[in-house]
C-alpha cells in the first residue's frame, strides 16, 4: 500500500542508522539513503521533545536545496531523557559505561522526532516510551559495552541487544520508538501525503 502511494516519489532518508535503514526496507519503501553531516547543537533551554523536534528540523533544513517537487526528505532523532537531562550517543565505551549506570535501576523516557520535508510540507512527529531498567551489575555493563557497539545508539544501549533481553523491566509506549524511529506514526503520516 505504502509502496504504491510512494511510487512518484524520490524518498530519501536522511540517516545512515541500520536500524533505521531496516525499518525502510521492512515497510517496503523505494528509498536512499545519505549521510548526514549536521552540528547537532541546540539551546540548553530546550527540554525533552523540543530537543528531538528542533534537530529533527535542523537536519532536514540542511536538505533544502536537493527537494524537487517530487522529493520527500526524511530526517529524525533520537534522545533518552532522564532526571531532566538529555543523553545522546556516548563520547566512547567509558562514556557509555557511565550512561548505563546512570539508567540502571530506573525509568527513562526515549523520545524520537522525524521530520517528513517535501517542496511545499513539513511535517514534525515525535513519540515517546518508558522504558525501565533492572539493577544492572559492573560486570553485565562491562561485558555489553565491550561486547557491542554502543556509540552509534542514544543511550549507549540498543532495546534490540542483549542488554535489552536481561535488563529491561518494562516498556510503557512503542518498542520501535526505542530503536529509533516510530514506525507506526511514520507509516500513517506517510499515507497521508
Amino acid at each position: 500500500m505504502l509502496k504504491e502511494k510512494l511510487s512518484k516519489y524520490d524518498v530519501v532518508l536522511a540517516s545512515q542508522s541500520p536500524r533505521r535503514i531496516k525499518f525502510f526496507n521492512d515497510l517496503k519503501i523505494k528509498f536512499k539513503s545519505i549521510k548526514i553531516d549536521v552540528d547537532e547543537s541546540y539551546s540548553n533551554k530546550l527540554k525533552a521533545v523540543e530537543i528531538t523536534d528542533f534537530l529533527a528540523e535542523k537536519k532536514a533544513s540542511f536538505y533544502s536545496d536537493l527537494i524537487k517537487k517530487n522529493t520527500i526528505v526524511i530526517t529524525s532523532d533520537t534522545i533518552v531523557w532522564i532526571k531532566n537531562k538529555a543523553l545522546g550517543k556516548p563520547k566512547n565505551n567509558k562514556n557509555a559505561k557511565e550512561i548505563l549506570r546512570t539508567l540502571s535501576d530506573s525509568t527513562h523516557e526515549v523520545i524520537t522526532s522525524f521530520c517528513i520535508k517535501t517542496i511545499d510540507k513539513k511535517i514534525i512527529v515525535n513519540d515517546t516510551t518508558k522504558v525501565s531498567f533492572k539493577k544492572l551489575t559492573d560486570q553485565e555493563i562491562d561485558y555489553y559495552v565491550d561486547n557491542n557497539n554502543v556509540l552509534d545508539k542514544a543511550g549507549a544501549y540498543g532495546i534490540q541487544d542483549w542488554i535489552g533481553y536481561i535488563g529491561i523491566t518494562s516498556i510503557e509506549g512503542t518498542y520501535n520508538n526505542v530503536m529509533g524511529l516510530p514506525t507506526h506514526l511514520l507509516y500513517k503520516e506517510l499515507m497521508k501525503l
